[in-house]
């Protein structure tokens, strides 16, 4: 995600490296190539031109304070304008209601169906809500068969009327099941077509009328670019839908629908789907975005998945067991499972400020906690508890019981005692989660 772009602009900031003060000759070449690398990077023309427009008049003549070098002084001017191209600031979702209503639109192909089962998902474990999921997409069956399986996995119920071919009828039937049934959310689905035309416009219009919506997102597929961008804009015109969602930003795509779509529709990006999984969903907030795509990670975002997976009452036990010193390899396995539920290791990894360029070339694979895993499941239920006694014969039988080396065991073993001795570290820090609900609440706090 926005990989080409950051390195870009990265090359471009170098322009600048040991000059005292920025001026007209030494802007002009850097603002030349990032605006080449926006144009790269399928950005509107004319947002690409505003946004030089807007730097450059921000840039020229400021004299480097407090030690600041111009290239760092530009990549500040050029962050905050990103930031505020996507919106500046973070625009949740409203689900307030009896129940709160949302509305999926956009065109077929772009996730709409996932997004749903992602968004029920997401609601349900960080806000505790009860959604139903609605199938209101009546002329692809595939659809309805799909939130079905979504809604099973999630373990929310779903809504369809198999026989009906009236997507309103359907929307309000649903409210009014949900309300019997004291759910407070209402997720509806619906149709998309290949193309924006008139009938799938006067449907959907119509579908908004009736439920009357606390959120209508519109969906889209950011791999296509610009596309994106005129699509949202012939939905936004017709039915002034209330934010964004892009979906498939961990894919080959080259950032402009994200860097354009705001300044265009003029409407808020609220959530990005990040990988196929469906945990992979996360709002969307332009600070850190912007942070990313010049390489300063998102240590805001990262404490917000923190915060996601987190237990008071399981954390209050661990650190318990850590001033005991009882951290043991069941403990060691809990703690790996939240990591894995906080998603993707490479895009966790990137989130952490200065890892993101040193980890861009290097393949971090999903499956890296497969032999850690192996190992500790070959342990006996003694042996995972008491890990002390864990020594030269153990050793030996474990390794042959998981399939991997002797070496592969000392090392896990290494690992668990610098993990056991961090995590005691930890537990003297004044409430570190408290420090991570702040990040959420007040991200401009923790900025670079």
């Amino acid at each position: 995600m926005f990989e080409s772009l950051s390195e870009r602009l990265e090359r471009s900031f170098k322009i600048l490296k040991g000059e005292g003060r920025i001026s007209e000759i030494n802007i002009a070449e850097t603002l030349k190539d990032v605006r080449k690398a926006l144009m790269d990077a399928d950005v509107n023309y004319k947002v690409a031109n505003n946004f030089i427009k807007t730097v450059k008049q921000k840039a020229l003549g400021q004299n480097v304070i407090n030690a600041l070098k111009p290239k760092e002084l530009m990549v500040k001017i050029v962050h905050d304008e990103l930031a505020e191209l996507m919106g500046g600031d973070a625009a949740p979702l409203n689900t307030e209601g009896h129940p709160a209503v949302i509305l999926m639109s956009g065109l077929q192909g772009a996730g709409k169906t996932t997004l749903s089962g992602k968004l029920a998902r997401k609601l349900k474990s960080s806000k505790g809500k009860r959604p139903l999921l609605v199938g209101a997409d009546v002329y692809r069956p595939a659809a309805r068969e799909q939130l079905r399986v979504l809604a099973e996995s999630i373990g929310v119920p779903v809504y369809t009327e198999e026989d009906s071919r009236d997507p309103v009828a359907i929307s309000l039937n649903a409210i009014a099941h949900a309300r019997e049934n004291h759910l407070d959310l209402v997720i509806i689905d619906t149709a998309g077509r290949l193309a924006v035309d008139e009938e799938m416009m006067d449907e959907i219009e119509r579908i908004k009328n009736a439920v009357k919506p606390q959120e209508t997102l519109f969906v889209v597929d950011s791999m296509t670019g610009q596309d994106a961008v005129n699509t949202a804009k012939a939905f936004n015109d017709r039915i002034d839908f209330d934010g964004v969602v892009l979906t498939k930003l961990d894919g080959d795509t080259r950032g402009g629908a994200a860097l354009s779509i705001r300044a265009v529709v003029e409407k808020p990006i609220k959530l990005v789907g990040t990988g196929e999984k469906l945990e992979d969903l996360q709002e969307f907030n332009p600070d850190g975005m912007a942070n990313r795509i010049l390489g300063m990670g998102d240590i805001v975002e990262l404490a917000n998945r923190a915060m996601e997976v987190y237990d008071q009452k399981e954390a209050e036990k661990l650190a318990e067991k850590l001033k005991r010193n009882k951290f043991d390899f069941e403990d060691f396995m809990n703690q790996i499972q939240q990591i894995k539920k906080m998603g993707n290791l490479k895009d966790l990894a990137s989130m952490i400020p200065g890892v993101g360029k040193a980890i861009k070339d290097i393949d971090i694979d999903d499956n890296a906690f497969k032999g850690i895993e192996a190992i500790i499941n070959s342990m006996t239920p003694y042996e995972r508890h008491n890990p002390d006694i864990i020594k030269g014969t153990r050793r030996q039988r474990i390794a042959k019981g998981s399939g991997t080396s002797l070496q592969d065991v000392n090392r896990l073993l290494k690992q668990f005692e610098d993990t056991r001795k961090m995590m005691q570290m930890a537990t003297n820090m004044k409430n570190p989660m408290k420090m991570m609900k702040q990040m959420r609440q007040n991200p401009g706090k923790f900025r670079r």
